[in-house]
């Protein structure tokens, strides 16, 4: 057992991390480790780590590993941000910790899961400490490419390019790691697109897989102006329920717990002083809750494109597999009800939906704006 074992597709791409870990004359002082969503950009980061601060170079099992990759361990700091952006604060409070030597392992590592959520200010901050580091420390930052990364950031750092992983590399981890049913599991991955967290949550909960199901009907319920804008209302909704589902209990049990360390009985008056203290958290749990709503979003517009992808295939008469097997009979119904101009229209729409969501356009302006622009054209697919 390896703390490489799962990278899942990545044997090539992580080799330079393995090397660093065995020769010291390889190993530089600042990573930036690239890769599309699902990728495992941040696991492989959390097993560098782990390799690091093991003496047997990442075995996976002894204490350095196990509490490396689950965040305990006290010389390995890992920050990733729930919020739109990380904050110049939580920098500062990085390069503090980063300046301090190592308490007991062998290095002091600085993993930043969310390195393109830095504003340019933010990563002006964080650059001295990385032109400069202590000595035995070592910064681990992850973004989806190299250009997330401001230049004078990524040009000091050493860049490892992971990439999308085979379907059957992604089944094969959710059976062994999982328990999931294999055919279930390469169903899951090829849904998910490879992305390793995606076909997970998808394999293990089936209301999820059920969600997914109602968000690709979209493109044929659309027929009017009408439905489109109930559609892109409904996405909106699901979107909302989901992002309360997911943090409401966890902003409850931060507010219980900044109350009782203030003090304060909930219910009661909050003295002037300490108001400010509570106004900062709601502000946090706010910007969490923004970035869980536009990642639901993005996710279901990427199921979108996936599923018109299927139908270029199939209208192209390419020998690709589909992404959407269960949804084989749809994607061949909708080809042939359409053109393959009509479909790379609606990519292109998907295409600006997701730019727009990530430019702070109104959600629900960007749908409706997208589902208006999937409803049938012309006389193969229809009439506006």
């Amino acid at each position: 057992m390896s703390v490489w074992d799962e990278v899942v597709g990545q044997e090539r791409q992580v080799e330079p991390l393995r090397a660093a870990v065995a020769d010291p004359v390889a190993m530089t002082h600042a990573w930036l480790i690239t890769g599309p969503p699902g990728s495992g950009r941040s696991y492989a980061a959390r097993a560098f780590a782990a390799a690091l601060q093991c003496p047997q170079g990442g075995c996976g099992t002894c204490r350095e590993c196990v509490t490396a990759l689950s965040g305990a361990h006290a010389d390995v700091t890992l920050v990733a941000t729930e919020k739109v952006t990380i904050s110049i604060q939580e920098v500062r409070d990085l390069i503090s910790q980063a300046a301090s030597s190592p308490s007991q392992g062998r290095w002091r590592v600085m993993v930043v899961e969310d390195a393109d959520r830095m504003t340019e200010r933010t990563s002006n901050v964080l650059l001295k400490s990385i032109e400069e580091p202590p000595p035995r420390t070592v910064w681990l930052l992850c973004a989806p490419s190299p250009q997330d990364v401001a230049v004078t950031i990524r040009s000091r750092c050493r860049i490892i390019g992971l990439t999308t992983p085979e379907p059957e590399d992604v089944a094969r981890l959710l059976a062994s790691r999982d328990g999931i049913e294999p055919g279930l599991a390469l169903e899951c991955a090829l849904a998910a697109q490879s992305h390793i967290g995606v076909a997970r949550r998808l394999a293990r909960d089936p209301e999820a897989r059920a969600r997914r199901d109602q968000v690709l009907a979209l493109a044929t319920e659309i027929r009017g102006v009408g439905d489109a804008i109930f559609a892109a209302a409904d996405l909106v909704e699901v979107a909302e329920a989901d992002a309360k589902a997911a943090t409401e209990e966890r902003d409850g049990a931060e507010r219980a717990e900044l109350l009782a360390m203030l003090g304060v009985e909930d219910g009661t008056r909050m003295p002037p002083a300490l108001r400010a203290q509570l106004r900062q958290l709601e502000e946090d749990q706010k910007r969490r809750a923004t970035r869980h709503k536009r990642d639901v979003l993005d996710r279901a517009i990427t199921d979108l494109m996936s599923l018109y992808r299927d139908v270029a295939v199939v209208q192209t008469g390419a020998t690709v597999r589909l992404v959407n097997v269960t949804h084989e009979g749809h994607v061949r119904d909708l080809a042939a009800r359409t053109t393959l101009a009509d479909t790379m229209r609606c990519l292109d729409a998907l295409g600006t939906a997701r730019e727009r969501l990530a430019g702070n356009v109104a959600p629900l302006l960007a749908l409706e704006a997208m589902a208006l622009d999937l409803r049938p054209h012309g006389p193969v697919g229809g009439t506006r």
